[in-house]
């Protein structure tokens, strides 16, 4: 049985519900820095090439969700939970296709509760 690493709040799932009805379908990817940072960033699927290094967490409203290998070795044991929050400027988020709705994508994350850990595979456990 595999545990659920990455969700989404009611509110930040309508703003990807608005994207996905402009912009098709969509792919969401958290790098491990650079110019945008550590925030997850939301493109239209076409125009994304997901690098064969990230590791998929799973799927947001039907979107998946990517993020930099580096990166997942810091949320290993975390659960993120993406949220959304009024962004009037595009920085640090010009890429995400949210901020032109005035949203910035975030996370909050937390580590595994004991159930949760104890589901892990030994090699996950690592």
């Amino acid at each position: 049985m595999s545990i659920e690493r990455v969700a989404i709040t009611e509110a930040a799932a309508k703003v990807v519900e608005k994207l996905k009805e402009e912009h098709g379908e969509l792919v969401f990817n958290q790098s491990g820095g650079c110019c945008d940072g550590t925030a997850p960033m939301c493109y239209a699927k076409g125009d994304f090439y997901v690098p064969s290094r990230n590791i998929k967490l799973g799927e947001l409203c039907g979107c998946e969700f990517f993020i930099d290998k580096d990166q997942f070795e810091y949320f290993r044991h975390s659960h993120i939970t993406v949220d959304v929050k009024e962004e009037k400027s595009a920085f640090g988020n010009s890429f995400s296709l949210e901020i032109d709705l005035g949203y910035q994508f975030i996370t909050v994350s937390r580590i595994f509760t004991d159930e949760e850990y104890a589901q892990l595979s030994e090699e996950e456990k690592k």
